[in-house]
């Protein structure tokens, strides 16, 4: 079991607090290991095992638990045994009906710690913001990063490169259970195929009860080829016709939506650097992992740089920086990441293999006129960076600690 630290590091300042800990993210991302780790901390800090009150709502044995009142009973009933304060951990707690309700009675009631896992973003809204408002945190769980998929790599495959690693990272993403498997990449596109199924009946379909599950697949599978292109819900309206399929524009943003708060797409907005404004057309998506648009999709290395894009969007994410597109005249600067009083500008290519794609690459920052960091993210091993813009290999650059 990896050692989380990057989330870690945001948890344990709110370990043992009256403040109830809710980690969301895309199904199978990791929340549940994340919830052994804090346990482990725990155990580090004094508390024992015995304190511990744990419950996973996708195993059937707690099927007699996924009410609200019934719950609540169970828990009281077990509390009433552990002394001291207890710790309770609820996994996929969105299988329980009006959860927020028990969640927010355990809290009053209670000498307790809480921590709940979800695997929609629909968690963090109506009753909850009603029930617990101002009570709780969220952190967001994401599939592994390339630092973490090359340590297990590397524990497994000892002798490999960094470049065939992240070769294999290329095709295979982040999720965490595919170390299980050796990253062998037939069991593992299996194992990807599964999730994004599971993703799309369980967390997208069942949820939003959506009837054309050819249409959100569609709908998705446009989305995935596009992966980092400006596009809008009218350019897939235009065509899904073509394809002789009619879905309005309002049909094609709920499906979009739906995909959101299940944690599988993300949008990323457009602002016009000279304006200051923030664009509402045109949007960029992206993947929560982009080893499952190869499972189902394939041809990640095909459109390589793509799928770096979506590499570098992840990882921003993950190391908490909010994300635009940047409009600079005519040209556009793939991510401007914001983090309190930081701000960067990342520009990815696959390879800077002429003079033309070197200019052009440089050239998106020539209207910015401020001092932030500037980067040209590649493929090259060579250090082609001018004018102040740094220029990094993508591994190089995914495995800094610090960007500033």
């Amino acid at each position: 079991m990896i050692n989380r630290e990057l989330y870690m590091s945001r948890i344990r300042p709110f370990i043992g607090l009256d403040i109830i800990k809710v980690l969301t993210g895309l199904r199978r991302s990791g929340k549940s290991v994340m919830l052994e780790l804090i346990k482990e901390e725990l155990l580090r800090q004094g508390v024992t095992s015995a304190q511990f009150l744990s419950f996973n709502f996708e195993d059937m044995n707690n099927i007699p638990y996924c009410t609200a009142e019934a719950l609540h009973d169970e828990i009281k009933k077990r509390v009433s045994a552990v002394d001291g304060k207890s710790y309770l951990f609820f996994d996929e707690i969105q299988e329980v009906r009006d959860w927020e309700r028990c969640i927010n009675s355990l809290r009053i009631e209670l000498e307790c710690d809480i921590y709940i896992t979800g695997s929609n973003a629909k968690l963090l809204s109506g009753e909850l913001a009603t029930y617990l408002a101002g009570r709780y945190v969220e952190f967001v769980i994401y599939p592994f990063s390339y630092r973490e998929f090359l340590m297990l790599y590397r524990e497994i495959y000892p002798e490999a490169t960094e470049q065939k690693v992240f070769s294999s990272y290329l095709t295979l993403g982040g999720m965490p259970y595919l170390s299980n498997l050796r990253f062998e990449a037939e069991p593992c596109r299996q194992y990807l195929t599964d999730i994004y199924n599971s993703v799309v009946l369980k967390d997208v379909v069942k949820r939003n009860n959506i009837r054309d599950i050819d249409m959100l697949e569609r709908i998705i599978a446009y989305i995935s080829a596009n992966v980092g292109n400006t596009f809008s819900a009218n350019a897939i309206s235009k065509y899904l016709k073509s394809e002789y399929r009619t879905v309005s524009t309002e049909t094609i943003l709920n499906y979009i939506k739906a995909c959101e708060e299940a944690f599988l797409l993300y949008r990323v907005r457009r602002q016009d650097l000279q304006g200051k404004k923030i664009l509402t057309v045109n949007e960029k998506y992206y993947l929560a992992d982009h080893g499952i648009r190869e499972a189902i999709f394939g041809e990640n290395l095909k459109d390589i740089n793509l799928i770096l894009e979506n590499i570098v969007y992840m990882e921003l994410l993950r190391r908490g920086y909010q994300v635009t597109v940047g409009k600079s005249g005519e040209r556009e600067v793939d991510f401007i990441g914001t983090r309190q009083k930081e701000k960067l500008y990342i520009q990815v290519s696959y390879l800077l293999a002429s003079d033309d794609t070197i200019s052009r690459e440089f050239g998106v920052y020539d209207l910015i006129r401020d001092n932030y960091p500037k980067y040209v993210v590649s493929m090259d091993e060579f250090d082609f960076g001018r004018n102040g813009i740094k220029h990094k290999n993508i591994r190089e650059f995914l495995l800094m600690a610090e960007w500033n």
